[in-house]
């Protein structure tokens, strides 16, 4: 993202603001790029994720609060990674998720407007797309009010994830630590499969959207192309590598929760088009290519991870807690 690409001051490095900046999608964007902004964040505390970064307090739900940021701050660009972000927590506190993923978005946009950012992303979900829950919902909403509010001022962008291994409050996680402590892995079900990718390729999909929507001038959601896990054999793949290999226990979905998910609809084909790339998807443009996606794009359509691939995902999380030394004792190899 450079300068004139985002419009931003040439006066210094473009500023970037992320609401809920100590979550691991803000926290990861910023361990990616570490050197290439000047990071601020805004969240319930004034915790600064990196030495570097200018932590602000302030709870997206409070308009004037987060506004008063905004104005001091005068980003470049806002990505807007804020939200209450897990399915059987939103089924059980259905008006926290409406306060935070709705109202709060609307406040994160009219803080955009009124301190004129010149690009914002909004971190989506393959939740919204046919959404089947309270968390889908929310943010099938949130993603149609951001757009709708993309002017000559503040271009109003998308980028939709699937899920993000390894991240907080993540299967890989949890299971990586009953591996590592004895105990038996729990799964909903044996048949559930997800599309997922990397910390690293998420921090890169927002960061090719914050490109595009300084050079497109019409609202769009970016999405990644990615693959699909068999969410058992990553289980018994942790097990084997972390645990003493025995199968999990299977206890059964949670509320909301669905055996496969899709990122790219059925009935969002007439608007989703195939980058030259290879690698990205637009909704509402083609200014990336004129290819109409054939088929959804699900975790049934999509190409499922090899083993080593399923491996990296939780091998690189396993390094990021520093457990290598444990990783490798446990499987021989230290």
């Amino acid at each position: 993202m450079q300068d004139q690409q985002t419009g931003s001051n040439a006066s210094g490095p473009t500023r970037v603001l992320i609401t809920g900046g100590t979550g691991s999608v803000g926290v990861s964007f910023m361990e990616t790029y570490p050197d290439d902004f000047a990071y601020h964040t805004v969240s319930r505390n004034a915790e600064a994720p990196l030495p570097s970064c200018q932590a602000y307090a302030a709870d997206i739900r409070d308009r004037d609060a987060l506004t008063r940021v905004f104005l001091d701050v005068r980003p470049d660009i806002v990505v807007h990674a804020a939200a209450m972000k897990h399915v059987n927590q939103a089924e059980l506190q259905p008006s926290q998720a409406v306060e935070i993923n709705i109202l709060g978005t609307l406040n994160v946009i009219k803080a955009c407007l009124a301190a004129q950012v010149p690009v914002a992303v909004a971190i989506s979900t393959d939740k919204a797309c046919q959404p089947e829950n309270i968390y889908g919902y929310t943010k099938r909403i949130t993603e149609q009010i951001w757009l709708e509010h993309h002017c000559a001022q503040t271009r109003f962008v998308c980028a939709r994830f699937a899920n993000v291994a390894a991240s907080a409050g993540s299967v890989i996680p949890i299971w990586l630590r009953a591996a590592l402590s004895g105990d038996t892995l729990k799964l909903t079900d044996s048949r559930m499969n997800r599309l997922m990718f990397s910390a690293e390729e998420a921090s890169a999909l927002v960061r090719t959207a914050a490109d595009h929507a300084a050079a497109v001038d019409v609202p769009f959601v970016l999405v990644r192309k990615m693959k699909s896990v068999n969410m058992l054999q990553l289980a018994n793949a942790i097990s084997a590598d972390f645990g003493d290999g025995r199968a999990p226990e299977t206890v059964g979905l949670r509320p909301g929760e669905r055996l496969n998910e899709t990122l790219v609809s059925d009935a969002e084909l007439e608007f989703a088009y195939e980058a030259e790339d290879g690698e990205h998807i637009m909704l509402h443009s083609d200014a990336l290519g004129s290819q109409r996606l054939k088929r959804e794009l699900s975790s049934l359509t999509a190409e499922y991870m090899s083993e080593d691939e399923i491996r990296m995902l939780y091998l690189a999380y396993a390094e990021s807690l520093k457990a290598r030394d444990i990783v490798s004792v446990r499987r021989g190899t230290g």
